[in-house]
């Protein structure tokens, strides 16, 4: 089969490979799709330790080929996801109070254990979450990762119908946050980017207020026009992005952190006090997120935005994501191609 495979080098080559039988409780997956993440290229760079010879990919949706022993769960002909979350160890504190994601011997896709971005894949049964019947492939992907990720966060955001809420960051993990606070959550959005085009797209997805953050002050203007957001998300991944949402919310408001800039972030913890501001950081999510992920975007109330590519591009998605020229999500399609 052929895989996009980690090189010592740091950038990805598409070999052909052999899988493994599968073991007790595993499903061999006929991958349709898989989306490029931006953590697929921070593995790739050896960002997170050197990941030489690891198939990447956590944003993948296939079809069961055949199940090993004791697999209950999945049967040959389901569509069932490859994500970040892999599998956890399942008896832990995290695992055993819905905040799996957490586990201490957690294994990720494309990262600890091989990923998606094949043309065929091994899971765990009990791991692999269904995929509705009715929703495209391609989109059910980017839910994988990108939506349960902005859904976890909006969810715990604890935005309420008809507060407002303001997302940092308008790209792939930004825009599906806006459209569940919107469409899920019935919240008011603020959206602020540094990019105009990425703004005119929120706009055109229902954003309430947009804010380019390189040319004003958004933490000002959000205090000024609603009296600060109830609740912020923070995708974007400048530091400067994380210290503007703290200042953007009001007395009793939530930050959500979800991008991962290699700065720290500034905290006034005076205000934090006696304002009563939480920061919290969001992974992605459990089981139980994406199953409901999946279900608002079967509803058509989250429509992720993806272009097709081939597998053969996988290196220059890289480098157009590296130079910021990537609107919405890249997947790689297998189905076709």
């Amino acid at each position: 089969m052929k895989a996009a495979v980690v090189t010592k080098d740091h950038s990805v080559e598409v070999v052909d490979k052999t899988l493994r039988p599968l073991e007790h409780g595993e499903a061999l997956l006929k991958m349709e799709c898989c989306g490029v993440c931006h953590t697929d290229l921070h593995v790739k760079n050896g960002d997170f330790g050197d990941k030489t010879g690891v198939i990447l990919g956590h944003e993948g949706v296939g079809v069961v080929e055949k199940v090993g022993p004791g697999v209950t769960s999945l049967k040959p002909g389901d569509r069932a996801s490859v994500a970040w979350f892999y599998e956890g160890c399942g008896h832990c504190e995290y695992c055993n109070t819905g905040n799996e994601t957490l586990c201490r011997s957690v294994k990720n896709a494309g990262y600890t254990v091989d990923g998606g971005m094949a043309e065929e894949c091994i899971v765990k049964a009990d791991y692999a979450v269904k995929v509705p019947d009715g929703l495209d492939p391609a989109a059910a992907s980017s839910i994988t990762c990108a939506g349960v990720t902005t859904y976890k966060a909006v969810k715990i955001s604890h935005i309420h119908p008809g507060q407002w809420i303001a997302i940092y960051g308008l790209g792939g993990l930004g825009n599906l946050a806006l459209q569940y606070a919107k469409n899920v959550f019935n919240a008011k959005v603020i959206a602020i980017d540094v990019n105009d085009a990425q703004l005119a797209f929120a706009k055109e997805m229902g954003a309430d207020i947009t804010i380019n953050s390189r040319n004003e002050d958004a933490a000002k203007i959000i205090q000024e026009k609603v009296g600060g957001a109830h609740a912020a998300v923070v995708t974007a991944v400048a530091r400067a992005a994380f210290n503007s949402a703290v200042d953007a919310v009001r007395a009793g408001g939530r930050v959500v952190a979800v991008g991962l800039p290699p700065e720290s972030m500034d905290l006034n913890i005076p205000r934090l006090v006696l304002d009563g501001i939480q920061v919290v950081g969001s992974l992605v999510g459990t089981r139980k997120d994406l199953e409901e992920a999946f279900q608002f975007a079967a509803e058509g109330k989250v429509v992720p935005k993806v272009t097709k590519r081939p597998v053969a591009d996988i290196n220059a998605i890289f480098e157009e994501m590296e130079q910021g020229k990537i609107k919405g999500r890249m997947v790689i399609d297998f189905a076709t191609h």
